[in-house]
């Protein structure tokens, strides 16, 4: 199952060619000195916006912050099953998250 979800997170990610995936037994992309996308081991998608962003996509897309080793990533929502069924929108979302990093001070 591990494998078949990566695939799912490798392809959305490979959509985007301004950043590519980073790390072998936790995958992620990161820019600018910060993490924004993440793969668990619960095969959960986790993705980073700005806090206001965060909010509105937790009430659009029902979901809830990600959680990853039992730890809340505050900043990140949780991508569901049904977000992933539209691939377009994710990479969309992809996207959108790596600009709101660069808009960061560098780390």
């Amino acid at each position: 199952m591990w494998e078949e979800e990566l695939k799912i997170y490798d392809e959305l990610v490979s959509k985007c060619p301004r950043f590519e995936r980073k790390g072998k037994t936790m995958p992620y992309t990161s820019a600018n000195g910060y993490m924004f996308s993440l793969f668990n081991k619960a095969c959960e998608i986790g993705i980073r916006f700005a806090k206001e962003v965060q909010k509105k996509y937790m009430k659009e897309y029902n979901t809830t912050l990600y959680k990853s080793y039992n730890s809340v990533m505050h900043g990140y929502i949780l991508i569901t099953k049904k977000m992933l069924e539209d691939k377009e929108n994710m990479v969309k979302l992809l996207n959108e998250s790596f600009d709101y990093v660069m808009s960061l001070e560098p780390k």
